[in-house]
């Protein structure tokens, strides 16, 4: 009475459970859509581009004059310091003052020479206090300064060369980013959709090991089939109620993983729709423009410019830094007297000009700065080599993504014809198994290449629709007339999505990425 009550509360819970459960229809497109919008990878991407942008726009900054207002209002000052008298002895002395400074300078860098340039204007106000105060203004109206490295470091022309296409390789690897994310919501899709597959499969394999055991056990008890072909059909059912199990701990795995990376709770039950594909439709690809395309657009390409302009700073900032020597040229004029009109007044200004040469040449550093110098030479050429051997895997990778690709329409075509022969082979066995024409090996054999073979037919659409060797080929532009990133949405876009798309960014479809404002 217990166990039959334990089993009545476990069917109850079991229902309640299934009751609690909604069941989602998704498409492909929709699958996309929502990990695209739901990814934390994506919000990752936009948050390395964003941060990349404002790098670009510090770096533009740099070429640009920068305007500085410097001031101290008040300073204040009642102390005492030590002089040195006329008699070489020292005393100290009491000064009460307070003092009010201003200044306004334009400074600019020089990307030709490495160099600046500013020009600089100050107001200085000073009240001496004391038992004989008085005030004093000191106007500096215009000053001009230059300074500048000889033999040295340009700083700014480097990153003239460096920030641009590091700017533009952060662009593309943004939609990069986002097409690996689809790709992953691709690849889940394909998985729960084979899953569902495989368990539709393992159910009817199930249903027909049981029915052939029955047949099978009326026929033992007839003396038409042996001992041992009835436990090879009882072993052939375990193994189909092994398979069904199998099938459905693996649909349930990759339930939870399409489920997590699109955001949707323990409680929903996806269930995938087969797209609508035609192989015939998928159009061929030419090597050549596949590979100018991807070269032209893909970060790759970025990448491998930025490193070695970053390899070849290293050097020159080495070379640089064996020496220091520096120019500094201020001219300019100042004016002082008792009253504010007075210090800006023409009459009263005189000179105010520095010329000074620093220099700083190492005697004896007993190889430091060679050495330096010899390391990032070494940098360099490893950089270089490392990126003639990615080159030449990267143009392998393509070749080999696009015969793949133009192979696959043909291979699904192949398996679809191979699973319709085996599914006649399959019913004419049973048939004749039934009637007694055909033994246990010949029918065993008809059972497994139905599965086997529809299996292959579904995984010939997932290599075409999700291959994942077709990432060398990102940011390729195909080129039609109007395409935006909206076309996601495209079904038959879709079908060919990872060999295609995911390569793809048409001129001016990047603003739909991200919005700056």
């Amino acid at each position: 009475m217990k166990r039959w009550y334990y089993i009545s509360l476990f069917l109850f819970f079991a229902a309640v459970r299934l009751e609690a459960q909604d069941t989602i229809r998704i498409t492909l497109t929709e699958a996309v859509e929502l990990g695209i919008s739901r990814s934390v990878d994506v919000m990752v991407a936009k948050n390395e581009y964003i941060s990349a942008y404002w790098d670009y726009r510090t770096y533009k900054t740099e070429l640009l004059p920068e305007v500085t207002f410097k001031g101290t209002a008040p300073y204040y000052s009642n102390s005492s310091s030590m002089y040195q008298k006329e008699d070489g002895s020292y005393d100290y002395v009491n000064n009460n003052y307070y003092k009010i400074d201003a200044g306004l300078s334009i400074t600019q860098n020089i990307p030709w020479t490495g160099g600046t340039l500013s020009v600089e204007s100050n107001l200085d106000r000073l009240r001496q206090g004391g038992e004989d105060p008085f005030t004093r203004y000191r106007s500096l109206p215009v000053s001009i300064t230059l300074e500048q490295p000889i033999f040295g470091f340009n700083r700014i022309k480097w990153l003239q060369k460096i920030e641009p296409v590091k700017y533009k390789e952060a662009r593309q690897k943004l939609v990069s980013d986002r097409e690996d994310v689809a790709s992953t919501a691709i690849l889940h899709y394909f998985n729960l959709l084979v899953g569902q597959i495989n368990l539709e499969i393992a159910r009817q394999n199930y249903a027909n090991a049981d029915k052939l055991y029955k047949i099978a056990q009326a026929r033992f008890k007839i003396g038409q089939m042996s001992r041992v072909d009835l436990l090879q059909m009882q072993n052939s059912r375990l193994t189909a109620e092994s398979s069904l199990t199998d099938a459905q701990m693996s649909l349930d795995s990759r339930m939870f993983q399409l489920r997590s990376f699109l955001g949707f709770g323990e409680n929903t039950v996806l269930v995938p729709t087969i797209p609508y594909f035609i192989s015939d439709e998928v159009p061929l690809l030419n090597y050549q423009q596949v590979l100018d395309l991807a070269l032209e657009n893909n970060s790759f390409t970025q990448n491998i410019q930025r490193r070695m302009l970053e390899a070849s700073e290293n050097v020159s900032q080495a070379k640089a830094d064996r020496w220091d020597i520096k120019l500094f040229a201020s001219v300019g004029w100042a004016g002082y007297g008792n009253k504010f009109a007075k210090a800006f007044d023409n009459h009263n200004w005189g000179p105010n000009q520095i010329v000074s040469l620093g220099l700083s040449v190492p005697i004896l550093d007993w190889g430091k700065r060679k050495g330096k110098v010899r390391v990032a030479e070494s940098n360099q050429q490893v950089v270089n080599s490392q990126i003639e051997k990615e080159k030449l895997d990267f143009m392998q990778n393509i070749f080999l993504c696009v015969q793949n690709f133009n192979h696959q329409p043909k291979q699904l075509q192949l398996a679809k014809e191979v699973d319709s022969i085996a599914r006649s082979r399959y019913n004419t066995t049973v048939e004749a198994f039934i009637q007694g024409k055909m033994d246990i090996l010949n029918l065993n054999d008809s059972q497994q290449r139905p599965p086997q073979l529809h299996r292959a037919d579904v995984h010939a659409v997932v290599l075409l629709l999700s291959n994942p060797r077709t990432d060398p080929l990102r940011l390729y532009r195909e080129p039609t007339a109007g395409g935006t990133v909206s076309d996601l949405t495209d079904p038959f876009f879709l079908s060919r999505r990872l060999f295609i798309f995911t390569i793809l960014i048409l001129p001016h479809g990047f603003e739909n990425y991200i919005d700056m404002r």
